[in-house]
């Protein structure tokens, strides 16, 4: 199974890179159930990611829209060909997707569906989520504005489609060090923190970078350290160390 795992970002030379693979995989024609959650104008922001994939490949593209506070019924991607999971604030999100879990790992499995995610999307794949905050016991440790209105940092529950756990917006909003100062902290045993405009394409556990930007590693290393490797397009990159 395709898990296609994207940092954020607009930029439309990344598109081909970071869009492509679900489209390419799902085939000519697919419908994408395309999960959003709904704020209030969950049609209109809907629209931007329809738009993105239309202009990469012939698809259609159909909305799931979640009200906060609201959970995902398994049952609404009906027949879709492939997922997708949007941004947003990332802590409804895994509120709203990881009880379900289970189900929509079996829908996916059911006919080897792929997925993406992007930012929140790709927050809450992994084993664990890192769903936001920015600050460690009291310490900043990224800017405020990108702790998805958390202050401390929360690592919780994921929908486990691939091992560890990630991170998004890396070098534009600052999150690296939020990736540092989970591993660092115990709250996280490793985890990989996602440029915008790249993505981290995972197919049968193997798992490499793709676009514009690079992917973060981080990890424990001897001596109770934290080791930290980028990986740019065509590195691979180890999940869960």
């Amino acid at each position: 199974m395709l898990v296609q795992l994207i940092g954020g970002g607009w930029d439309d030379a990344a598109r081909p890179g970071v869009y492509g693979p679900l489209l390419d995989v799902a085939g000519s024609g697919a419908r994408v159930a395309c999960v959003v959650l709904d704020e209030g104008d969950g049609h209109e922001q809907f629209r931007r990611w329809e738009r993105v994939l239309l202009d990469t490949a012939r698809c259609e593209p159909v909305p799931v829209l979640v009200p906060p506070g609201g959970l995902l019924d398994v049952a609404d991607l009906g027949d879709a060909d492939a997922l997708l999971v949007c941004g947003g604030l990332t802590p409804a999100y895994a509120d709203a997707l990881v009880p379900a879990a289970g189900e929509l790992r079996a829908w996916l499995a059911a006919r080897d569906r792929p997925y993406a995610g992007f930012s929140a999307g790709t927050a809450v794949a992994g084993e664990h989520a890192l769903v936001g905050g920015w600050r460690v016991d009291g310490v900043p440790v990224c800017p405020e504005d990108a702790g998805e209105d958390l202050d401390e940092v929360g690592v919780v529950a994921g929908l486990g489609l691939v091992p560890g756990s990630f991170d998004v917006h890396a070098s534009t909003w600052g999150t690296l060090g939020r990736a540092v100062a989970a591993v660092a902290s115990g709250r996280a045993r490793s985890c990989v923190a996602v440029d915008e405009g790249t993505a981290v394409q995972v197919v049968d556990g193997d798992a490499r970078v793709v676009g514009t930007g690079a992917a973060w590693v981080v990890a424990r290393a001897a001596g109770g350290s934290v080791a930290v490797t980028r990986v740019t397009a065509g590195g691979s990159v180890p999940l869960g160390a």
